[in-house]
């Protein structure tokens, strides 16, 4: 009987590592060179960091991997992380202070609806913890775009505000209840669910519609509606004039964007600018500022924002560089039992030298054959069918690397 992998999960092949580490290079290039230093979380986590207030949506919630983690006379309620901020939130505020530029890679764990789709998936992401400015939005959304630029990947931003689109339900005079769920349907992906809602307050439609509806307007035009929307709706003052202090700086960089009000990313803990990056009409990553998630998990009053790009996404869509050399190997044939001491000796060489080198096992055919022998010429190596003979491993190496 053929045994099958666990539903939703996949292996990655070498062909499939190559492209991985390939977009891991370039990712990590980019955060290096930008200042992050890398971090690495657990695979599992107590559940609660994830149903704590400001965590995760219902949505979200129901589909992370959950299951008792028995010790001794008791157990607690754990999970294959669902995704990376709050794992590195929970990091912080347990080991850090002051600002931290941090990344990480992660596979994350989600049942999803579709049974086709997979159910785990990896993951790199940037945070920034410590700094509350626009810049520091504007910085996350460039570095973003600077690794997809790098990747060769054309991407399109779509921008939205966790403080606007609260101060709009809250303007609503939605019950409680139905103000969480209108927010979680809204941050969960229904772009819908705003203008649904505010079907029920006609005489708001005025007041609402411009917002609804500044898909491809620039920042002009935001700031040409901000004293209606600030005399209609107070509350939409602070993070309107904080969405627009964001929306300048981007302009200033000669950043392209979107404004999309009422469209999330399926994460409670975003309290200002939300920003989604799609490539080929596929979500591709996103991000925001989670100003209120450091303090949630004890770690004092600490702004921060931060973003996530998905790699089984990236994989498929990046070509690799022509210029990507194809890797070399150096076939070490034993000749007879004799001769083994000096092949894996020959082989360390090469290797010490830059070279790969492999001991022959079955019989292989590469473009290069180095055959090591216990008599004189100690070595024959072959080069696309033309062989040449050697007194030493260092001659040899002479000659590869001429």
């Amino acid at each position: 009987m053929k045994i099958q992998r666990c539903k939703g999960m996949r292996d990655l092949s070498p062909a499939d590592m190559k492209v991985f580490r390939y977009v891991q290079g370039v990712y990590r290039d980019s955060f290096i060179k930008w200042g992050y230093r890398e971090v690495m979380t657990p695979t599992i986590e107590y559940l609660h960091l994830f149903t704590s207030a400001g965590t995760l949506t219902p949505g979200m919630l129901g589909k992370v991997y959950s299951f008792l983690d028995w010790d001794g006379w008791s157990g607690e309620r754990i999970v294959l992380r669902p995704e990376g901020t709050i794992p590195v939130a929970r990091m912080y505020s347990d080991k850090m202070h002051g600002l931290a530029r941090l990344y990480y890679t992660a596979n994350v764990f989600r049942f999803e609806q579709n049974e086709n789709d997979n159910r785990e998936v990896w993951q790199c992401g940037a945070e920034i913890i410590g700094a509350g400015s626009a810049i520091a939005d504007a910085e996350l959304i460039v570095l973003s775009l600077d690794i997809l630029k790098n990747l060769g990947i054309n991407t399109e931003i779509r921008l939205s505000h966790a403080g606007l689109i609260n101060a709009l339900l809250t303007k609503l005079g939605l019950s409680q209840e139905e103000h969480h769920k209108t927010y979680d349907k809204i941050l969960d992906g229904d772009t819908g669910a705003l203008a649904d809602i505010s079907k029920q307050s006609p005489e708001l439609g005025d007041t609402l519609l411009p917002l609804l509806n500044l898909k491809g307007q620039s920042t002009a035009f935001l700031k040409n509606q901000q004293a209606l929307l600030c005399h209609n709706i107070p509350d939409i003052k602070k993070p309107l004039d904080d969405f627009i202090k964001t929306l300048a700086v981007l302009d200033e960089l000669g950043v392209k964007y979107q404004i999309n009000i009422a469209s999330g990313a399926g994460f409670e803990y975003y309290t200002g600018v939300i920003f989604q990056l799609y490539a080929n009409k596929q979500k591709i990553g996103g991000g925001g500022r989670y100003d209120a998630l450091i303090k949630s998990m004890g770690g004092g009053d600490t702004p921060a924002s931060g973003f996530a790009l998905y790699l089984d996404r990236l994989m498929k869509m990046v070509k690799m560089r022509d210029s990507t050399p194809e890797e070399k190997i150096i076939l070490v044939k034993v000749s007879s039992a004799d001769a083994v001491k000096e092949a894996f000796k020959a082989a360390d060489a090469l290797r010490q030298a830059g070279f790969i080198a492999e001991i022959d096992l079955d019989g292989q055919k590469p473009e290069l054959v180095l055959e090591v022998k216990s008599g004189t010429p100690a070595f024959v190596f072959t080069i696309n069918g033309k062989s040449q003979q050697a007194k030493t491993i260092a001659d040899v190496i002479k000659v590869l690397e001429g």
